[in-house]
């Protein structure tokens, strides 16, 4: 028996968070992790992203595509004193 892999791409987002990183993933839902390093954070991430998706196949349900269009830039703006 020959054992079939896919591999699966999602895009997440790293917040920096005290001495450590928040990470989410906008096409998983309800998807957060923390890691105290970047590394650890990454790493974390792909692990829940490897156990959210095993719940998913476990249920039945099909995958959330990834979002393309998603965008992220930084805005500055300037606010007068008081």
């Amino acid at each position: 028996m020959t054992l079939i892999t896919y591999n699966y791409r999602y895009t997440v987002l790293f917040k920096p968070a005290g001495p450590g990183y928040v990470v989410t993933c906008p096409a998983l839902p309800g998807l957060v992790t923390v890691g105290e390093t970047f590394e650890e954070a990454r790493a974390m991430a792909a692990d829940a992203i490897r156990s959210y998706l095993s719940s998913l196949r476990k249920g039945g349900l099909t995958f959330p595509a990834e979002d393309y269009q998603l965008l992220a830039e930084q805005i500055e703006v300037a606010i007068d004193a008081v």
